[in-house]
């Protein structure tokens, strides 16, 4: 399979900017590429799709590229196959996949990436490249066609994700806990994916990237902690 994604975390990072943390690795993915088409759905509420369509516009025109909103075009599909690059930010996943199904870009987005159309995503946006948005952090608000996301790696995602606070006296789940749970019933593989911290992949080929690390879990198996630059193609 030819694929080309770039899966975030997060778009912004405690100290810095709006994609601040990432420009560097965006630059370099995106290369002479001069078109984004932006998916603004993931946000219910505080901000429009235009509004968060603007946010995203100005970051990257700062970087060089031409962005905008799959919302503000008559043919989302035609949209997402005349740009050079697909660009997914975060919000709630719920929120975005429910939008995906209703726009029918799912197929759409699929087939592109499959030519090796450069697919960026940050957060929701990363969840939703996954098999399914079952391991996403977000609450339920809204009740998508279906958990199964774009598949387009065989694996599960967990952005933002926490490590246990030894001197916190919170008594709930941990993250890696929860994922526990979601092994009980699935067989899918999850990277805990710290803010900080990016998967770089290209065809079978996969590099973590970043400042943080990630855990990787399994269903039955111990946690594996993986350092920036790990090769993690063995997942593909």
């Amino acid at each position: 399979m030819t694929r080309n994604l770039l899966l975030i975390s997060n778009s912004t990072l405690h100290g810095s900017g709006y994609l601040d943390h990432c420009e560097a690795d965006i630059r370099e993915f995106l290369a002479k590429r001069k078109t984004v088409i932006f998916v603004p759905f993931a946000r219910p509420g505080g901000i429009s799709h235009d509004g968060y369509t603007k946010i995203a516009r100005e970051r990257f025109a700062k970087m060089g590229y031409e962005l905008s909103g799959v919302h503000e075009t008559v043919d989302m599909k035609a949209a997402i196959r005349n740009a050079d690059a697909i660009f997914i930010g975060g919000g709630n996943t719920f929120v975005l996949l429910a939008g995906l199904y209703q726009s029918s870009l799912i197929d759409t987005i699929r087939e592109e990436v499959a030519k090796g159309k450069p697919y960026i995503g940050t957060s929701a946006g990363s969840n939703v490249a996954c098999r399914s948005i079952m391991t996403t952090n977000d609450m339920p608000i809204m009740y998508p066609p279906s958990f199964d996301a774009l598949r387009l790696v065989p694996f599960n995602l967990n952005p933002h994700y926490l490590d246990p606070d030894p001197n916190s006296k919170h008594m709930g789940e941990t993250r890696e806990t929860r994922i526990k749970e979601f092994h009980v019933f699935n067989d899918v593989p999850v990277i805990g994916l710290r803010e900080g911290a990016i998967l770089l992949i290209n065809g079978d080929k996969m590099i973590l990237k970043g400042t943080t690390g990630a855990r990787l879990m399994r269903p039955g198996q111990n946690a594996v902690e993986y350092k920036p630059g790990a090769d993690l193609s063995f997942l593909l």
